[in-house]
């Protein structure tokens, strides 16, 4: 009679007739910048008690949920190794789109979003296409599609700003039992990505194809196909930022998303995912943009200038990159090897 095998240990530790569930893990990078972002709160109500005053925080939470939508979409493109730079063009654009078009017009709004919707599309299946099909380099390709889209800007607004209509600003810069609209659009927007990337199955080849292309590949899975999709959904995330941009600043200018690119990338950074590509955490993304932003309202409370604000940003870019794309440890281990290293003679 042939022997069975022993059982794991799980197994054997678990009571009778009860399966042991699978593990839950949980994100490195979800716990780090939540550490880090309770840290900076109880850092701001010490050292800048302004910064966390009940109107800089509802100044403060609507343009964070903008930069969370956008760093979500920025998430779809770094999960697949590639990187966005169309963020300024792709943000301004739909903002000029929803303010000029509609000519303080409440009855044209809803032309102008699905116009703006359209140019999305196209500049997401642009983006795909350059990328995903003819294999440029994503910073060429996407830097090339962002000045295509500062020309749309130009083109329709002629660098002069217009007024967002009454609706917009009621939905998207309202608020609603004391929170403002956009952080409630920003969770909505937060919920669906996350059901589509990580519970469907198509999402679910999205995240193999970014964690080992050779390996998705070899399965028969297209991979400059959801490649390419990255950046669509990536687009389809900008508009919907630029629409709640639009809404909040009550007369926004032609160039509104100039300052949403380099957060867009660290907050992802910060999140856990590395620039490489892989799987991301999106509520580690969004929970990132919400540190980001209430970082820069603690230093513009300190007193500092745009310049030491703009520093602030890119070394909290360098740490993440660091934290999650940099093997510490390792390096640090072959330091040590080095040094105790005999000289020969």
């Amino acid at each position: 009679m042939a022997s069975s095998a022993p059982a794991p240990a799980a197994e054997r530790s678990a009571p009778r007739g009860v399966r042991p569930g699978p593990r839950v893990s949980v994100s490195r990078g979800l716990v780090t910048i939540t550490v880090a972002t309770v840290a900076l709160f109880v850092a701001s109500a010490l050292f800048a008690s302004t910064s966390v005053s009940q109107g800089a925080l509802s100044g403060m939470l609507p343009f964070a949920a903008v930069l969370a939508i956008a760093a979500l979409g920025q998430t779809l493109v770094i999960q697949q190794g590639g990187i966005d730079l169309s963020v300024p063009g792709a943000i301004s654009l739909v903002v000029v789109i929803v303010t000029h078009e509609p000519k303080g017009d409440d009855g044209k709004l809803l032309g102008a979003v699905l116009l703006a919707l359209g140019v999305a599309v196209v500049a997401g299946l642009l983006n795909g296409f350059l990328v995903g099909r003819l294999l440029l380099n994503p910073i060429v390709a996407t830097l090339g599609t962002n000045a295509l889209m500062f020309a749309g800007v130009l083109g329709i607004s002629g660098g002069s700003p217009r007024r967002t209509t009454d609706r917009l600003a009621s939905i998207a810069g309202g608020e609603s039992l004391g929170v403002p609209n956009a952080v409630f659009l920003a969770l909505l927007v937060l919920v669906v990505t996350s059901v589509v990337v990580k519970l469907t199955p198509a999402g679910r080849r999205f995240e193999a194809v970014g964690a080992n292309p050779a390996a998705a590949w070899a399965a028969g899975l297209r991979v400059r196909t959801f490649k390419g999709a990255g950046y669509l959904g990536a687009q389809l995330h900008y508009w919907v930022a630029g629409c709640v941009l639009a809404g909040i600043v009550a007369q926004p200018t032609a160039f509104q998303g100039n300052s949403y690119l380099l957060p867009s990338v660290a907050a992802v950074v910060l999140g856990g995912t590395s620039l490489l590509g892989g799987r991301g955490n999106l509520l580690a993304t969004a929970v990132a943009a919400l540190f980001l932003s209430q970082l820069e309202q603690f230093v513009l409370a300190l007193g500092v200038s745009f310049a030491v604000r703009t520093l602030v940003e890119a070394a909290a870019l360098a740490v993440g990159v660091l934290l999650y794309s940099v093997d510490v440890r390792s390096l640090a281990g072959r330091l040590v090897r080095r040094r105790h290293v005999p000289a020969t003679t």
